[in-house]
């Protein structure tokens, strides 16, 4: 990797498996642990708590902890992360008009 190129380091950031998709659940405002493993269809909590411990160190995301009991625990994006929306947005629209398209013109499995 290229440590100069800024699309290699920021390609470094957002290109871990479920990363874009936690941004993308995060876009919408804070959330627990177990709503954002109900969110992610298939990942398992060892790789969320993996995933999510990654984005606080890197300054993505912040951990805010409730002194409550149960304990509550809730993830929201910082300004770093914030800033990773548009990203998520454009991959949106990507899909939407590009991949939806490939989709659709695939017949269906007899």
């Amino acid at each position: 990797m290229d440590e100069t190129c800024p699309v290699c380091r920021t390609a470094d950031v957002v290109c871990g498996k479920w990363t874009l998709l936690i941004i993308r659940d995060l876009a919408e405002g804070r959330a627990r642990f177990c709503e954002l493993e109900r969110s992610l269809k298939g990942i398992s909590p060892r790789t969320l708590s993996i995933r999510l411990r990654a984005l606080e160190e890197g300054g993505i995301l912040e951990r805010q902890t409730y002194a409550e009991v149960p304990p509550r625990v809730e993830y929201a994006l910082t300004e770093k992360g914030r800033a990773l929306i548009p990203i998520v947005d454009t991959m949106r629209e990507y899909g939407a008009t590009w991949l939806a398209a490939d989709c659709a013109a695939v017949p269906a499995a007899a």
